[in-house]
């Protein structure tokens, strides 16, 4: 008996098996074809829609040309002046560039005057945004500007000056010296009188928490320099580099990031540790000038690494001294204020005071001085990658400082220890090398 031949029987085997594979993808390939579709489609959505939410919020931010509009609107009606507003409005010299702001009322860019780089800052008010689009021109019925009022004279502006400071800071002996700067920088144009535009002008800007701060840290390094204003927009230094390298980020991802992915991407695109040890000897220097400076105690009540910037030699910059406030005006807004748990007796982000819960009123005194708060945040900073014969001692004194509590004048011996305990600390370990 002869049998099939083995090649033809295994060619045969393989043309049945090609042809109900054929048969098999020929009744899946309507099914596949819906879920590529499907998929090509959400593609596409996901990527339309976020596309137009980084439009709106990218229009939402960034309205810097609604700023200048303004301003310069008010400024060709003779309304105010300032040191910069003709290079900005007649002569377009001020270049506006990348947007950087993370709020719509608070507009910041990063820019180019006078051949150097420069942070642009300017207030839009909400009763111009909330009605208004983006593109429409500067409603005429809007008083940016309304003080002080014709016929004041520069002995009732200079007192008006001073009731406004002693409000914001404190009644401290040192204010008739700030007020003297206020006058100064009001006079740019140095004709030994301030006309209404400029008194306008510099009323307006002292309203703004930020500037109010930079004049008064002015003669602190770690502070950016005020280098001219026009209205209540104002320029400064350039943006230092910026620490947490999330904050490049678009606005909409960054609370989507968990706090481990901070941290790693921290230690990946950050500073070598040597850098970030000179960096955050500046941060408890700043934490020093803010207590009992010229001026009176400040607080920072968002102390987050988004605001911890340095400049190109690794000396420490604040990024951001929005929330930075001063002591009388914490005071002013928790004292007394109705509260049922200590998270309703908070100034800013992280500014708590402890509620009495017998009256419902929250206590003037802050539960964590800014100290701690700072401290808090270098763990996560310095001691990933710390050398291995600091790391046990570096944690045990950050453990130490988180521990402060209560008002910093009740500790400030203790306070000043620690600062000074931490400082030395670090500084040894960078002194006497490139990094120092």
């Amino acid at each position: 008996m002869h049998g099939v031949p083995q090649d033809l029987s295994f060619g045969a085997g393989l043309v049945s098996l090609r042809v109900a594979s054929s048969r098999l993808i020929q009744g899946r390939l309507p099914g596949l074809r819906v879920k590529y579709v499907f998929l090509v489609w959400l593609g596409v959505f996901a990527g339309s829609w976020l596309a137009y939410v980084h439009y709106s919020s990218y229009a939402e931010l960034c309205r810097g040309h609604v700023c200048q509009v303004v301003i310069c609107d008010q400024y060709h009606k003779g309304i105010i002046s300032g040191s910069i507003c003709q290079d900005l409005c007649n002569l377009h010299k001020v270049e506006w560039r990348t947007c950087l702001s993370s709020v719509p009322g608070q507009q910041v860019y990063s820019g180019l005057w006078q051949g150097k780089e420069v942070t642009i800052k300017c207030g839009i008010e909400e009763s111009l945004n909330s009605k208004a689009g983006s593109d429409s021109a500067p409603r005429r019925e809007l008083v940016l500007f309304d003080k002080p009022t014709r016929g004041t004279s520069i002995k009732e502006f200079r007192e008006m000056t001073l009731g406004f400071l002693k409000a914001n800071l404190g009644d401290l002996p040192s204010l008739p010296a700030l007020v003297g700067q206020v006058l100064l920088m009001a006079d740019f144009n140095q004709d030994s009188r301030v006309s209404l535009a400029e008194a306008k002008s510099m009323w307006a800007l002292l309203q703004r928490n930020e500037f109010l701060l930079l004049l008064s840290l002015q003669e602190k390094e770690h502070a950016s320099r005020l280098l001219g204003y026009c209205g209540d927009l104002y320029v400064t230094e350039g943006a230092p580099h910026g620490s947490w390298h999330g904050a490049a980020l678009p606005p909409l991802l960054r609370p989507l990031l968990p706090p481990a992915l901070h941290s790693a991407l921290q230690q990946w695109l950050g500073p070598a540790w040597p850098w970030r040890a000179k960096i955050a000897i500046g941060l408890l220097e700043f934490v020093e000038e803010l207590f009992h400076g010229s001026y009176g105690t400040f607080y920072m009540c968002e102390t987050t690494l988004a605001n911890v910037g340095y400049t190109a030699k690794y000396d420490f910059k604040m990024a951001d001294l929005q929330q930075v406030a001063p002591e009388a005006a914490v005071r002013r807004f928790l004292q007394g204020r109705h509260c049922e748990h200590s998270s309703d007796c908070t100034y800013g982000r992280d500014c708590r005071a402890p509620c009495d819960k017998l009256m419902r009123q929250c206590k003037g005194d802050l539960i964590q001085p800014n100290l701690a708060k700072v401290c808090e945040l270098l763990r996560d900073y310095l001691l990933p990658g710390a050398p291995a014969d600091l790391h046990a001692e570096l944690g045990r004194q950050l453990r130490t400082c988180t521990t402060l509590s209560g008002l910093a004048s009740q500790v400030e011996a203790h306070h000043s220890l620690v600062l000074s305990h931490l400082k030395t600390l670090l500084w040894k370990k960078i002194s006497n090398t490139k990094y120092s």
